[in-house]
Protein backbone atom coordinates (compact mmCIF):
# COMPACT_ATOMS: atom_id res chain seq x y z
CA UNK A 1 0.00 0.00 0.00
CA UNK A 2 1.18 3.79 -0.94
CA UNK A 3 2.95 5.69 2.21
CA UNK A 4 0.01 7.70 3.60
CA UNK A 5 -2.41 4.46 4.23
CA UNK A 6 0.58 3.12 6.01
CA UNK A 7 1.29 6.33 8.16
CA UNK A 8 -2.30 6.77 8.73
CA UNK A 9 -2.81 3.07 9.82
CA UNK A 10 -0.02 4.10 12.73
CA UNK A 11 -1.71 7.07 13.74
CA UNK A 12 -4.97 5.43 13.75
CA UNK A 13 -3.69 2.69 15.87
CA UNK A 14 -1.89 4.86 18.38
CA UNK A 15 -5.42 6.61 19.23
CA UNK A 16 -6.76 3.31 20.73
CA UNK A 17 -5.84 4.13 23.79
CA UNK A 18 -7.06 6.80 25.89
CA UNK A 19 -3.69 7.72 27.69
CA UNK A 20 -1.99 8.39 24.42
CA UNK A 21 -4.99 10.74 23.27
CA UNK A 22 -4.90 12.49 26.68
CA UNK A 23 -0.79 12.95 26.49
CA UNK A 24 -1.61 14.13 23.19
CA UNK A 25 -4.37 16.71 23.88
CA UNK A 26 -1.57 18.06 26.33
CA UNK A 27 0.83 18.62 23.33
CA UNK A 28 2.62 14.89 23.16
CA UNK A 29 3.67 13.61 19.81
CA UNK A 30 2.58 9.56 20.59
CA UNK A 31 0.26 9.25 17.69
CA UNK A 32 2.79 10.56 15.43
CA UNK A 33 5.14 7.84 16.62
CA UNK A 34 2.64 5.85 15.43
CA UNK A 35 2.43 6.92 12.04
CA UNK A 36 6.75 6.95 12.22
CA UNK A 37 6.47 3.39 13.10
CA UNK A 38 3.98 2.78 9.93
CA UNK A 39 6.12 4.49 7.37
CA UNK A 40 9.40 2.25 8.97
CA UNK A 41 9.56 -1.01 6.89
CA UNK A 42 9.48 0.37 3.91
CA UNK A 43 12.13 3.53 4.51
CA UNK A 44 14.45 1.04 6.14
CA UNK A 45 14.24 -1.28 2.79
CA UNK A 46 14.07 2.16 0.36
CA UNK A 47 16.61 4.67 2.19
CA UNK A 48 18.83 1.58 3.69
CA UNK A 49 19.00 -2.24 2.55
CA UNK A 50 18.57 -1.59 -1.21
CA UNK A 51 21.93 0.17 -0.69
CA UNK A 52 23.91 -2.94 1.04
CA UNK A 53 22.65 -5.55 -1.40
CA UNK A 54 25.28 -7.54 -3.39
CA UNK A 55 25.21 -7.18 -7.10
CA UNK A 56 26.69 -9.95 -9.42
CA UNK A 57 26.31 -8.25 -12.70
CA UNK A 58 25.93 -3.96 -13.37
CA UNK A 59 24.63 -3.07 -16.20
CA UNK A 60 25.91 0.64 -17.06
CA UNK A 61 24.23 2.07 -20.12
CA UNK A 62 26.66 5.03 -20.55
CA UNK A 63 25.38 8.01 -22.43
CA UNK A 64 24.54 6.88 -24.99
CA UNK A 65 22.94 3.55 -24.74
CA UNK A 66 22.96 0.92 -26.94
CA UNK A 67 19.54 -1.47 -26.48
CA UNK A 68 21.57 -4.28 -28.09
CA UNK A 69 24.63 -4.67 -25.21
CA UNK A 70 21.52 -3.97 -22.85
CA UNK A 71 19.77 -6.98 -23.75
CA UNK A 72 22.89 -9.34 -24.21
CA UNK A 73 24.19 -8.53 -20.95
CA UNK A 74 20.90 -9.49 -19.35
CA UNK A 75 20.45 -12.85 -21.09
CA UNK A 76 24.09 -13.96 -20.46
CA UNK A 77 23.29 -13.63 -16.39
CA UNK A 78 20.02 -14.90 -17.07
CA UNK A 79 21.35 -18.14 -18.53
CA UNK A 80 24.24 -18.52 -16.30
CA UNK A 81 21.55 -18.53 -13.13
CA UNK A 82 19.47 -21.51 -15.31
CA UNK A 83 22.44 -23.47 -16.33
CA UNK A 84 24.34 -23.49 -13.53
CA UNK A 85 22.16 -23.01 -10.84
CA UNK A 86 23.67 -19.89 -9.29
CA UNK A 87 21.36 -16.70 -8.77
CA UNK A 88 22.15 -13.60 -10.48
CA UNK A 89 21.58 -10.46 -8.87
CA UNK A 90 21.48 -7.84 -11.71
CA UNK A 91 21.29 -3.52 -11.28
CA UNK A 92 19.93 -1.47 -14.17
CA UNK A 93 21.50 1.66 -13.75
CA UNK A 94 20.14 5.19 -14.74
CA UNK A 95 21.48 7.63 -17.75
CA UNK A 96 21.87 10.55 -15.89
CA UNK A 97 22.43 13.84 -19.35
CA UNK A 98 21.76 17.22 -17.05
CA UNK A 99 20.33 18.47 -13.89
CA UNK A 100 17.22 17.95 -14.84
CA UNK A 101 17.80 15.23 -17.84
CA UNK A 102 17.64 11.33 -17.83
CA UNK A 103 17.78 8.92 -21.03
CA UNK A 104 14.99 6.58 -20.30
CA UNK A 105 15.45 3.03 -21.34
CA UNK A 106 12.68 -0.24 -20.86
CA UNK A 107 13.31 -4.03 -20.04
CA UNK A 108 10.56 -6.10 -20.56
CA UNK A 109 10.70 -10.04 -19.66
CA UNK A 110 8.14 -11.25 -22.82
CA UNK A 111 7.89 -15.38 -21.07
CA UNK A 112 5.21 -15.70 -24.03
CA UNK A 113 7.20 -15.77 -26.67
CA UNK A 114 10.96 -16.28 -24.84
CA UNK A 115 12.43 -13.04 -25.27
CA UNK A 116 14.46 -9.96 -23.50
CA UNK A 117 13.02 -6.69 -25.02
CA UNK A 118 15.38 -3.85 -24.52
CA UNK A 119 13.80 -0.60 -25.71
CA UNK A 120 15.58 3.24 -25.86
CA UNK A 121 13.27 6.17 -24.85
CA UNK A 122 13.29 9.71 -24.51
CA UNK A 123 14.80 12.09 -22.27
CA UNK A 124 12.55 12.86 -19.28
CA UNK A 125 12.79 15.43 -16.68
CA UNK A 126 12.83 14.75 -13.08
CA UNK A 127 9.12 14.05 -12.55
CA UNK A 128 9.27 11.66 -15.43
CA UNK A 129 8.29 14.07 -17.99
CA UNK A 130 9.06 13.65 -21.42
CA UNK A 131 10.80 15.93 -23.58
CA UNK A 132 9.26 16.41 -26.95
CA UNK A 133 11.70 15.37 -30.39
CA UNK A 134 14.48 13.95 -28.00
CA UNK A 135 13.92 10.47 -29.01
CA UNK A 136 17.13 8.65 -30.13
CA UNK A 137 17.92 8.26 -33.93
CA UNK A 138 18.90 4.57 -35.35
CA UNK A 139 18.29 1.30 -33.63
CA UNK A 140 15.61 1.75 -30.87
CA UNK A 141 15.15 -1.73 -29.69
CA UNK A 142 16.86 -5.16 -29.24
CA UNK A 143 14.96 -8.44 -28.61
CA UNK A 144 17.18 -11.53 -28.12
CA UNK A 145 15.57 -15.18 -27.51
CA UNK A 146 16.42 -16.13 -23.92
CA UNK A 147 16.94 -19.76 -24.49
CA UNK A 148 15.54 -21.53 -21.07
CA UNK A 149 12.55 -21.62 -20.07
CA UNK A 150 11.08 -18.48 -18.03
CA UNK A 151 8.36 -18.41 -15.86
CA UNK A 152 5.68 -16.02 -16.11
CA UNK A 153 5.87 -12.43 -15.31
CA UNK A 154 4.86 -8.61 -15.27
CA UNK A 155 4.04 -7.79 -18.65
CA UNK A 156 4.62 -4.46 -18.99
CA UNK A 157 8.12 -2.59 -19.55
CA UNK A 158 9.97 -2.06 -16.40
CA UNK A 159 10.46 1.91 -17.29
CA UNK A 160 13.77 3.18 -15.84
CA UNK A 161 14.47 6.70 -15.67
CA UNK A 162 15.22 8.67 -12.50
CA UNK A 163 17.36 8.66 -10.00
CA UNK A 164 18.63 4.66 -9.03
CA UNK A 165 17.53 1.92 -11.02
CA UNK A 166 15.53 -1.20 -10.25
CA UNK A 167 17.51 -4.50 -9.90
CA UNK A 168 16.18 -7.94 -11.16
CA UNK A 169 17.32 -11.29 -8.88
CA UNK A 170 16.78 -14.00 -11.86
CA UNK A 171 16.73 -17.73 -10.19
CA UNK A 172 16.39 -21.24 -11.50
CA UNK A 173 13.42 -23.08 -9.19
CA UNK A 174 12.69 -26.12 -10.90
CA UNK A 175 12.78 -26.02 -14.64
CA UNK A 176 11.95 -22.57 -14.67
CA UNK A 177 13.68 -19.32 -14.35
CA UNK A 178 12.23 -16.93 -12.31
CA UNK A 179 12.44 -13.11 -12.23
CA UNK A 180 12.40 -11.76 -8.58
CA UNK A 181 12.12 -7.75 -8.90
CA UNK A 182 13.46 -5.74 -6.15
CA UNK A 183 14.55 -8.67 -4.55
CA UNK A 184 15.71 -7.04 -1.44
CA UNK A 185 12.16 -5.38 -0.24
CA UNK A 186 10.08 -6.88 2.27
CA UNK A 187 12.49 -9.05 3.71
CA UNK A 188 13.74 -8.63 6.98
CA UNK A 189 12.52 -5.36 7.25
CA UNK A 190 8.82 -6.51 6.70
CA UNK A 191 8.86 -8.99 10.16
CA UNK A 192 6.55 -8.97 13.61
CA UNK A 193 9.62 -9.85 14.95
CA UNK A 194 11.41 -7.06 14.31
CA UNK A 195 8.34 -4.82 14.93
CA UNK A 196 8.66 -6.16 18.66
CA UNK A 197 12.59 -5.35 18.69
CA UNK A 198 11.40 -1.70 17.39
CA UNK A 199 8.88 -1.44 20.16
CA UNK A 200 11.19 -2.84 22.75
CA UNK A 201 14.84 -0.23 21.66
CA UNK A 202 11.91 2.76 21.54
CA UNK A 203 10.61 1.88 24.72
CA UNK A 204 14.14 1.59 26.73
CA UNK A 205 15.65 4.37 25.07
CA UNK A 206 13.20 6.86 25.65
CA UNK A 207 12.10 5.44 28.97
CA UNK A 208 16.19 6.48 29.80
CA UNK A 209 15.85 9.88 27.92
CA UNK A 210 12.31 10.85 29.47
CA UNK A 211 10.30 8.21 32.00
CA UNK A 212 9.46 5.06 31.76
CA UNK A 213 5.83 5.58 31.41
CA UNK A 214 6.29 7.60 28.24
CA UNK A 215 8.86 4.94 27.09
CA UNK A 216 6.45 2.30 26.91
CA UNK A 217 3.73 4.13 25.13
CA UNK A 218 6.12 5.86 22.47
CA UNK A 219 7.82 1.25 22.10
CA UNK A 220 4.07 0.17 22.09
CA UNK A 221 2.52 2.77 19.34
CA UNK A 222 5.79 2.54 17.34
CA UNK A 223 5.85 -1.12 17.47
CA UNK A 224 1.81 -1.57 16.65
CA UNK A 225 2.68 1.04 13.69
CA UNK A 226 5.01 -1.01 12.39
CA UNK A 227 3.23 -3.90 12.87
CA UNK A 228 0.34 -2.66 10.83
CA UNK A 229 2.48 -1.87 7.87
CA UNK A 230 3.39 -5.59 7.88
CA UNK A 231 -0.03 -7.01 7.93
CA UNK A 232 -1.13 -4.46 5.68
CA UNK A 233 1.01 -5.91 3.22
CA UNK A 234 0.03 -9.33 3.72
CA UNK A 235 -3.64 -8.20 2.10
CA UNK A 236 -1.69 -8.17 -1.18
CA UNK A 237 0.10 -10.58 -3.63
CA UNK A 238 3.92 -10.23 -2.61
CA UNK A 239 3.76 -10.89 1.23
CA UNK A 240 6.67 -10.16 3.99
CA UNK A 241 8.58 -12.09 5.71
CA UNK A 242 7.04 -12.09 8.85
CA UNK A 243 9.16 -13.95 11.36
CA UNK A 244 12.65 -12.93 10.02
CA UNK A 245 15.53 -13.77 11.29
CA UNK A 246 13.53 -17.81 12.00
CA UNK A 247 12.49 -17.89 8.69
CA UNK A 248 14.26 -16.53 5.52
CA UNK A 249 11.52 -16.03 3.03
CA UNK A 250 8.65 -14.05 2.80
CA UNK A 251 5.11 -15.70 3.49
CA UNK A 252 2.83 -15.58 0.40
CA UNK A 253 -0.05 -12.82 1.07
CA UNK A 254 -3.48 -13.10 0.85
CA UNK A 255 -3.74 -11.99 -2.33
CA UNK A 256 -7.04 -9.67 -1.67
CA UNK A 257 -5.65 -6.64 -2.80
CA UNK A 258 -3.61 -4.84 -5.24
CA UNK A 259 -0.80 -2.29 -3.67
CA UNK A 260 -1.47 0.28 -5.92
CA UNK A 261 -5.03 0.46 -6.58
CA UNK A 262 -6.82 3.52 -6.06
CA UNK A 263 -10.22 1.63 -3.91
CA UNK A 264 -7.98 -0.06 -1.24
CA UNK A 265 -5.86 3.05 -0.40
CA UNK A 266 -8.32 4.97 -0.49
CA UNK A 267 -9.84 2.87 1.97
CA UNK A 268 -7.45 2.98 4.27
CA UNK A 269 -7.15 6.58 4.59
CA UNK A 270 -11.07 7.11 5.13
CA UNK A 271 -11.63 4.66 7.45
CA UNK A 272 -8.16 5.29 9.60
CA UNK A 273 -9.09 8.81 9.32
CA UNK A 274 -12.47 7.84 10.68
CA UNK A 275 -11.27 5.88 13.80
CA UNK A 276 -9.02 9.27 14.32
CA UNK A 277 -12.23 11.40 14.73
CA UNK A 278 -14.12 8.67 16.93
CA UNK A 279 -11.66 7.82 19.47
CA UNK A 280 -10.75 11.46 19.85
CA UNK A 281 -14.37 11.97 21.09
CA UNK A 282 -15.13 9.03 22.78
CA UNK A 283 -11.77 9.81 25.36
CA UNK A 284 -12.68 12.95 25.29
CA UNK A 285 -14.14 14.54 28.30
CA UNK A 286 -17.87 15.34 26.88
CA UNK A 287 -17.90 12.42 23.76
CA UNK A 288 -20.74 13.73 21.11
CA UNK A 289 -20.34 11.34 18.40
CA UNK A 290 -23.43 8.32 18.66
CA UNK A 291 -21.40 5.51 18.27
CA UNK A 292 -23.56 3.03 16.30
CA UNK A 293 -24.32 6.10 13.80
CA UNK A 294 -21.21 7.30 13.43
CA UNK A 295 -19.56 3.56 12.39
CA UNK A 296 -22.39 2.25 11.26
CA UNK A 297 -22.19 5.39 8.12
CA UNK A 298 -18.60 6.70 8.18
CA UNK A 299 -16.97 2.74 8.20
CA UNK A 300 -19.25 0.15 7.23
CA UNK A 301 -21.38 2.02 4.86
CA UNK A 302 -18.15 3.13 2.76
CA UNK A 303 -16.48 -0.50 3.34
CA UNK A 304 -19.51 -2.31 1.94
CA UNK A 305 -19.70 0.08 -0.96
CA UNK A 306 -16.50 0.83 -2.22
CA UNK A 307 -15.13 -2.73 -0.88
CA UNK A 308 -17.81 -4.12 -3.38
CA UNK A 309 -17.34 -1.70 -6.29
CA UNK A 310 -13.60 -3.20 -6.18
CA UNK A 311 -14.57 -6.79 -5.82
CA UNK A 312 -16.40 -6.88 -8.51
CA UNK A 313 -13.76 -4.67 -10.63
CA UNK A 314 -11.39 -7.76 -9.72
CA UNK A 315 -14.16 -10.48 -10.72
CA UNK A 316 -13.88 -9.12 -14.54
CA UNK A 317 -11.85 -11.32 -16.58
CA UNK A 318 -8.27 -9.12 -17.86
CA UNK A 319 -6.69 -10.09 -21.03
CA UNK A 320 -3.31 -8.85 -19.22
CA UNK A 321 -1.30 -12.22 -17.61
CA UNK A 322 -2.87 -12.91 -14.46
CA UNK A 323 0.11 -15.38 -13.25
CA UNK A 324 0.65 -15.01 -9.85
CA UNK A 325 4.40 -14.46 -10.39
CA UNK A 326 3.21 -11.94 -12.34
CA UNK A 327 0.62 -10.33 -10.14
CA UNK A 328 3.73 -10.41 -7.52
CA UNK A 329 5.99 -7.69 -10.02
CA UNK A 330 2.90 -5.64 -10.62
CA UNK A 331 2.76 -4.68 -6.61
CA UNK A 332 6.14 -4.81 -5.98
CA UNK A 333 6.74 -2.17 -8.57
CA UNK A 334 3.60 -0.13 -7.67
CA UNK A 335 4.81 -0.07 -4.64
CA UNK A 336 8.44 1.13 -5.36
CA UNK A 337 7.18 4.13 -7.80
CA UNK A 338 6.41 5.82 -4.77
CA UNK A 339 9.09 5.84 -2.84
CA UNK A 340 11.65 6.22 -5.97
CA UNK A 341 9.87 9.75 -6.65
CA UNK A 342 9.72 10.89 -2.89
Amino acid sequence: MKGISHFITGVALATFFPEVVQAAAQGSLLPVLGGIGGILPDTLDFKFARYFEHYTRDIDPGPDPDPAAIADALVHAMRHAYEAGEPQNVMAHTIRVGADRWREYAIRFDSRNGEVVVRIGPLVSTGQVPYPGTEPRGVTEARRKLGVPLAPTYGAEHRINIFSGPSFRFQREGDHLHIHFLDWHRRWSHSLTLAVAVSAALALTVGLIADWPTGLWAGLVTGLGFAGHVLEDQLGYMGSNLAWPLTKKRSPGLELIHSGDEIPNFLTVWIATALILFNLDRFSAAPRLNPMIFLSTTVALPLVVLGGVYAWQKARPRPSQTSLEARRQADMIAEAEEPEIA
